[in-house]
């Protein structure tokens, strides 16, 4: 991995009895997209908010763009973006005015904002916007002006907090080209959270998977896949066949085998070129494959793997969490 644009030591967090980010430790390398990937309530956000230095850690230590979150606060906000979950453009200013008030408060001389900002506009498609107010635009078009905001000063860090939560699929997939040609044009380093297994897998190069505040898993998409094993295939069979299994005992490429109520489940490497050997082997057995289906393993895959529980399950583990949590306060 290159020189780390971020990189965390132990990084913790606490809130009373309740440790939303526990000792915390990564590595995100210039120009990389890293995702956090978890549940809401896994530490995702409490750890972005770290990393602006908008939350004090409880202990532990980060280094953004070369300096401290504790000891070099405003240099650290001087070298990052940051685009929030929650909406945070005045929708009573134009888009223009947005990012012009924005580049004044980080000092960007008036010449430099002047010419870039257009060009902003113009990459994330509102050059034809740039004297409406912001409060016609659409949600996907307030999170785009937000992106182009975030970059408007030259950061070395964009931090995108749930970049598309709640816009529709087409919208989403805009944004997630833009952000794709903001770091492939600018080698920018971008670190955002998501609970979207799609959007991770589509955007991040690395991706971290928390849960609880600590992170269970870490890797590219491919390598977390490929370490539950492989690809899927799941045959349907004929009732009252005999037990499977054995056909495939001696078969390097097949690492698991499960059979229940008339399916057989195998996990293979490279499922797509053994599919022929696998008909081959049942015909050769007389067993009758009634259908046959192939699965590649997805990042839902591999957070039950991890944890038991999809993220749907995860989240309303957390709900109920900090249900009992605030009755327990109350009493």
């Amino acid at each position: 991995m290159t020189e780390a644009a971020v990189q965390t030591f132990e990084l913790t967090r606490r809130f009373g009895p309740v440790t939303a980010v526990d000792r915390l430790d990564l590595a995100i390398g210039r120009g990389e997209i890293f995702g956090l990937l978890g549940p809401n309530g896994a530490g995702k956000t409490t750890t972005l908010s770290m990393l602006a230095t908008l939350l004090p850690p409880t202990s532990g230590s980060a280094v953004v763009a070369g300096h401290d979150i504790s000891t070099g606060k405003d240099a650290v906000r001087r070298a990052i973006g940051l685009v929030f979950q929650d909406p945070s453009t005045d929708e009573e200013l134009t888009a223009w005015e947005n990012m012009d008030f924005h580049g004044r408060l980080y000092g960007v001389p008036r010449a430099k904002r002047w010419k870039r900002i257009p060009e902003l506009l113009d990459m994330v498609e509102l050059g034809d916007r740039t004297r409406h107010r912001v409060k016609t635009f659409s949600g996907g078009m307030k999170r785009r002006l937000e992106i182009a905001r975030g970059f408007l000063h030259h950061p070395k860090v964009l931090f995108l907090d749930e970049p598309t939560t709640g816009l529709d699929p087409q919208t989403r997939r805009r944004i997630w080209d833009h952000i794709l040609e903001i770091n492939r044009s600018r080698s920018l380093t971008i670190l955002l959270t998501t609970h979207s297994m799609e959007e991770a897998d589509a955007l991040c190069s690395r991706i971290a998977i928390m849960d609880h505040g600590s992170v269970i898993a870490m890797g590219t998409p491919a390598e977390l896949k490929d370490d539950l094993g492989g690809d899927v295939v799941s045959i349907t069979v004929a009732d009252g066949t005999d037990p499977v299994e054995s056909i495939f005992d001696d078969k390097p490429w097949v690492r698991t085998v499960r059979s229940r109520d008339g399916q057989v489940d195998l996990t293979v490497r490279g499922g797509e070129d053994h599919i022929p050997q696998i008909l081959r082997l049942l015909e050769s057995a007389g067993i009758e494959a009634r259908s046959l289906t192939l699965k590649k393993p997805t990042l839902e895959d591999v957070f039950i793997h991890h944890t038991g529980r999809g993220i749907r399950d995860s989240e309303a583990d957390t709900v109920e969490r900090m249900r009992q949590r605030r009755r327990a306060f109350s009493r």
